[in-house]
């Protein structure tokens, strides 16, 4: 199966949604996921169905809406044809039928005026809503369009028939200034919410625009080097590129000349600048401040890191909790569900209250004009929106909508120690070979470390780095034990913890061993600082009644140390990868868990815990099992990634609730009378605004309790 993403332009509620989600699935996708806040739409195939992707496509677009590669800008729509243009220009007519209200006895009473004045206007709606509603219907799926035009209609036909039958007493019968307040107001609503929608998402936005920008590419003649600037796009893996003071850097590299000070406050969060030097990776969209240097391409277009950290965020984006998919299947039998009500409320005031049929008609009109499946679609999008984009922007990646869940339960957090709470870089700060044969020692150590990319790892082989290694003819690293393998010559040589060795060394209490066909042949002992960010983050989480706990392989003597250090008071030390989950297990029968790790050794932890915490620098396998990844490598982002998770999540039962509660209160409201079509119209784009302020507030809402 294959997992694919697209943008849908066109959906307006959760019903368009709900459309467009039935084509893909009725052409046998699978795992459909629709947002139609944003247009995305992900969902997995195989082959047979990869085939049926473009009548897939036209039975969308037969729908009304509009399909576009992901890769591709939205094509620019002309102004006459946006919400804008048609809301102000309904608006020139609509505020003279409402002045009428307010001088009654001016010439703007005129009924045949007021039909002049309102005609435009229902055109208009006609339109903007005519076409939806009809295509909905004919597809046996109503939506809001229908409601919306419905409403208008009503109040609209009515005049008609007051103007021209009963042209004595029109007065009596004119409602042109209903008709062409709804379609004003539902306008007004959508050109608010498009508005704040596009605010929302503007984090992601800021992110893709710097995906696109030019490269001065290096090419090479017999003579000398030469520059030409070029779009990033045209880049491959293994162009040269020049950099210099000011550039953003166009894709991911590797320096393989000169030296910089990069700022990668978008990936990171942190406007510090960073030093970087040859061998040095480079992220693309990060900026040289200062200095100039020659990169070698790594990676380019959807491989980059840049292009990973955007389709993170629109995947999560995409999940929904349980609550949301209930409003969604709520939503879907909403439209119908209402039409009844109307007509219900219709007959009830006509036939049983014996109203006027003016009155009883007007009641129906509101019923319909004020109900709001949109407020329901809307509740989750627009707070995971916000939510992810205001985590993007600290060097937070969330994956999904799981984790926000977690991020509410949190009662104790595990870490791991090497290169967690310790700054992952150890020094060697003993070392000798039993034999003496010092050279042994390192090139045997050399040789299998740098097939690891665990800081122990990157420490030896920096530190040995004119030692020459032995030739191997395999090498295996072992989770949370060491690493072993065999020279071109058939000798088995291992790296590891004393606990990894199959009898007790001869001299225990160092930090690892080097075997030879199972014989100690020398140690090494390594010394590791203490984050400088931990202490603060275990006070600041201790703020937050969240229990710390470490959970490492390393020795008992060492793990104690950092854990005064931190002020954590319970260490569980020695643990294998295979007893690791075991003990979370245990913790999370107590109270919900989060792990947060970075090696090989952590991943099962990860995969276990209730929220599985990874640091950018950690191994790939660690970042992949991790529910949330901080990108600036290191720990003091975590509470303010637990506290955006959690009041993330806040905003979305809020917005659900007070979703649910407006349609509950607001239509028996209208049934029973106390709304005219016009406020029915305004309440109902009200509600979506209410939402959609609810949701902006997470961008500058304070989500970590002060000190104290």
């Amino acid at each position: 199966m294959k997992t694919l993403s697209i943008k849908v332009y066109g959906m307006s509620c959760a019903v368009c949604a709900s459309h467009v989600k039935k084509t893909f699935e009725n052409g046998g996708a699978e795992d459909v996921s629709v947002n139609f806040a944003t247009g995305n739409v992900t969902f997995r195939i195989d082959e047979k169905t990869e085939k049926k992707l473009p009548q897939i496509f036209r039975h969308v677009e037969k729908l009304g809406y509009t399909v576009a590669r992901t890769d591709l800008p939205k094509a620019p729509v002309a102004f006459y044809k946006t919400n804008l243009f048609r809301f102000l220009f309904c608006a020139c007519f609509t505020l003279p039928l409402l002045l009428h209200m307010v001088w009654p006895d001016s010439f703007l009473a005129n009924p045949y005026l007021q039909f002049l004045l309102s005609l435009p206007v229902y055109l208009t709606g006609v339109i903007s809503f005519g076409k939806p509603a009809a295509r909905s219907l004919l597809n046996r799926m109503p939506d809001m369009n229908v409601l919306i035009l419905l409403g208008a209609t009503a109040a609209y036909v009515y005049s008609l028939t007051g103007l021209f039958l009963y042209a004595g007493h029109a007065h009596h019968y004119l409602f042109f200034e209903s008709a062409a307040s709804i379609i004003t107001l539902i306008l007004a609503g959508r050109c608010i919410e498009e508005k704040v929608v596009e605010k929302t998402s503007s984090s992601i936005a800021d992110l893709v625009g710097l995906q696109k920008t030019t490269a001065r590419k290096i090419l090479f003649n017999r003579k000398a080097e030469k520059t030409v600037t070029v779009d990033n796009s045209q880049l491959q893996v293994g162009d040269r590129v020049l950099v210099n003071a000011g550039d953003q850097v166009p894709t991911d590299g590797c320096i393989v000349w000169g030296e910089a000070s990069v700022n990668e406050a978008m990936l990171t969060g942190e406007s510090e600048a960073i030093y970087k030097h040859t061998g040095d990776t480079l992220t693309g969209g990060t900026l040289l401040e200062s200095g100039t240097v020659k990169m070698r391409v790594t990676a380019v277009g959807r491989d980059t890191a840049l292009a990973h950290i955007i389709e993170l965020v629109e995947l999560a984006q995409n999940e929904k909790t349980t609550l949301q998919q209930l409003a969604d299947r709520i939503s879907a039998v909403f439209v119908p569900v209402v039409l009844l009500i109307a007509f219900a409320t219709f007959c009830v005031w006509r036939l049983l209250l014996a109203a006027p049929f003016v009155h009883a008609l007007m009641y129906g009109i509101s019923v319909a004009v004020i109900a709001c499946p949109c407020a329901m679609g809307l509740a989750t999008p627009l707070a995971l929106m916000v939510g992810m984009g205001r985590a993007a922007k600290n060097g937070i990646l969330i994956k999904g909508m799981r984790p926000l869940e977690a991020c509410t339960r949190i009662r104790q957090i595990a870490f791991d120690k090497t290169g967690t709470l310790t700054t992952g870089e150890p020094v060697i700060t003993a070392f000798a070979s039993l034999e003496n044969r010092e050279d042994e020692l390192k090139s045997f150590a050399v040789a299998l470390e740098k097939h690891s990319s665990h800081p122990i790892a990157r420490c030896i082989t920096k530190s040995w780095q004119d030692a020459a290694p032995v030739e191997m003819a395999s090498v295996a690293e072992i989770r949370g034990k060491g690493i072993s393998g065999l020279t071109a010559e058939g000798a088995a040589i291992f790296i590891g913890a004393a606990h990894a060795l199959d009898e007790a060394p001869p001299l225990p209490g160092h930090s690892l061993y080097v075997t030879c066909n199972q014989k100690v042949v020398g140690w090494i002992d390594l010394k590791e600082e203490v984050r400088p960010e931990a202490k603060e983050v275990i006070e600041q989480l201790k703020r937050l009644h969240i229990r710390p706990v470490i959970i490492s392989g390393d020795q008992e003597s060492k793990c104690q140390t950092v854990a005064r250090k931190l002020g954590i008071e319970t260490v569980y030390a020695g643990q294998t990868p295979e007893q690791k989950p075991a003990v979370l297990k245990a913790l999370m029968r107590t109270a919900p868990t989060a792990m947060v790790g970075d090696g090989i050794n952590d991943a099962p932890a990860l995969a276990t815990a209730h929220l599985g915490i990874s640091l950018s620098d950690a191994t790939r396998i660690a970042m992949q099992q991790a529910d949330m990844l901080l990108l600036d490598a290191s720990l003091k982002r975590l509470p303010l990634a637990l506290g955006l998770g959690k009041h993330t999540f806040i905003t979305i039962k809020e917005n659900l609730f007070w979703a649910f509660i407006y349609n509950v209160i607001a239509i028996p409201v209208a049934a029973c009378g106390f709304l005219t079509p016009a406020v029915a119209a305004a309440s109902m784009a009200l509600s979506d605004v209410f939402l959609l302020a609810n949701s902006m507030r997470l961008k500058f809402k304070k989500v970590i309790p002060d000190r104290g």
